[in-house]
């Protein structure tokens, strides 16, 4: 077998001897050596308080004891119910926006185009108009600089009109398909509320609370808030399972206005009282769908029984099913909606995707022609998607043995090895990754240049995966998406087709 373009022979075989494992797979990671990932951090912001008791005159009194453990079912038994006292609670500004005079301008017919040029549809009573830019927006200049330093040339349509919403202060849903830049439509209203309420005491939990389903997304949130906060000396932690303890313990006891957490740590935390949500204002459902999906819903209500019911909430998803709506329906007073696209999962028109039948003794020949091709430009990164974490060793065993740059992530793999291997991947150490669902929410802000190439061993599911979508709407360019389907697998395409 000939190999063409960047990766010859002898330069395949110079990694291979380099990072190949032995004895059980495992990436050539080690806790000493090469880790660059990104971790929990604080975001780079150092803290200015104390520890101290978490006490303080925000409400009810509660989140202490419990016997916390790792039993999910019983995760957040230990949280007292909290006793809301809305005339005692300090009163906090959450109404922000202003329309801009070019917004307030347009015809209503200009609005009903802008609107349906997006496929976009709105619910509730008093809307704001959509916004289509920045300076529309009416984000003070502290924003818009970082934005625009970020070479953004418009915002998104979700942004359009969820920025406005956001920023007027009500409960908030948002659908839109992953990858529309949802995060951003949260983020920078959620800076301009912090902003404006007074400064954190010690012994007082964050300002602002993201939810997220998975660490990987969680870690990618922390780097945006981090990115458009730095200008406003903002704090953050990232608050998630896999990781110590010790470091996010220590971010919250200094303090944060911004904390992003899944439900199942944040709960170990205020259990055990190293945080508290009485200061929380501005609360984040971000993939609510995905959240319940993956059985958080007990967690997540608990959570939210932790924070002032006067609060401004914000769900965004990328579905709008039963459950979703159950959720926004018990926890959102009287919410806007805005839809982008449909409401149900549908084909995204930005991807080709090729399927391909083959026997499964073709799949890895088929899949190394792809390889060599798409590696010919030393500038390209490949994503090989798997339905199985045991397939995902194998396949990137079979690479390396070959001397292909390959690396995998799987929900097996220590967090701190995850983030090795996304940073080794984004930085284009191993441009080539083989990945479970698990990377599906870490991968899509990295904005860089991917030629993702799934191959199911076996068929995952019968959409793109995520990540793919995400990239749609960061200035990637995909070529084609060839899928090898095994025979059986077609048999349970054409049935559920």
């Amino acid at each position: 077998m000939s190999y063409n373009g960047g990766y010859q022979r002898d330069q395949r075989d110079s990694y291979r001897s380099r990072n190949g494992g032995s004895g059980g797979y495992s990436n050539g990671y080690s806790n000493s050596n090469g880790y660059s990932g990104s971790g929990g951090g604080s975001g780079g912001y150092g803290g200015g308080y104390g520890g101290g008791g978490y006490g303080g005159g925000y409400g009810g009194r509660g989140g202490g004891g419990g016997g916390g453990g790792d039993r999910m079912s019983n995760l957040g038994a230990g949280l007292k119910k909290q006793e809301w006292d809305l005339d005692s609670l300090p009163k906090f500004e959450k109404s922000f926006y202003k329309e801009h005079p070019d917004v307030a301008n347009r015809s209503q017919r200009d609005v009903d185009d802008f609107r349906k040029k997006f496929e976009m549809s709105v619910q509730g009573r008093n809307i704001p108009r959509p916004v289509e830019t920045f300076d529309e927006a009416g984000f003070p200049q502290y924003v818009l600089s970082e934005v625009k330093a970020q070479g953004f040339e418009r915002p998104t349509a979700i942004q359009s009109q969820g920025w406005p919403m956001a920023l007027s202060g009500r409960d908030v849903v948002g659908i839109a398909e992953t990858g529309s830049g949802k995060t951003l439509s949260y983020c920078l209203p959620a800076i301009v509320h912090i902003n404006a309420q007074p400064l954190l005491a010690p012994g007082d939990g964050p300002i602002v609370l993201v939810l997220a389903p998975t660490r990987e997304l969680a870690v990618q949130i922390q780097t945006e808030i981090t990115k458009f906060g730095k200008s406003s000396r903002i704090r953050n932690t990232c608050v998630y399972g896999g990781v110590p303890k010790g470091p996010q313990i220590r971010d919250l006891s200094r303090g944060v206005e911004v904390c992003i957490a899944t439900p199942g740590r944040l709960i170990d935390m205020l259990e055990a009282g190293r945080t508290n949500l009485r200061r929380v204002t501005y609360l984040v459902l971000d993939e609510a769908d995905r959240m319940l999906d993956m059985g958080f819903e007990p967690q997540i209500r608990k959570i939210i029984s932790q924070i002032r019911p006067d609060r401004q909430t914000c769900m965004w998803s990328a579905t709008w099913p039963k459950e979703v709506r159950q959720l926004a329906s018990d926890f959102l007073n009287d919410y806007i909606q805005v839809n982008i696209g449909s409401m149900d999962l549908s084909a995204n028109h930005r991807i080709t995707q090729i399927v391909e039948v083959v026997s499964d003794f073709e799949k890895r020949d088929k899949m190394i022609k792809h390889l060599e091709k798409i590696m010919e430009n030393r500038g390209n990164k490949c994503l090989i998607f798997t339905g199985t974490k045991r397939i995902a060793d194998e396949i990137t065993r079979f690479l390396r043995q070959d001397g292909w740059p390959a690396l995998s992530i799987h929900g097996d793999k220590q967090q701190q090895e995850r983030d090795w291997v996304l940073n080794e991947f984004k930085t284009g150490k191993s441009p080539i990754m083989v990945a479970t669902d698990v990377a599906s929410r870490g991968i899509g802000m990295m904005k860089l240049r991917f030629t993702p190439s799934p191959s199911p061993f076996p068929l995952p599911s019968l959409k793109a995966p995520s990540p793919v979508l995400r990239l749609c709407d960061h200035g990637t360019v995909l070529n084609s998406l060839p899928t090898f389907v095994g025979v059986y697998d077609s048999s349970r395409l054409c049935r559920v087709s």
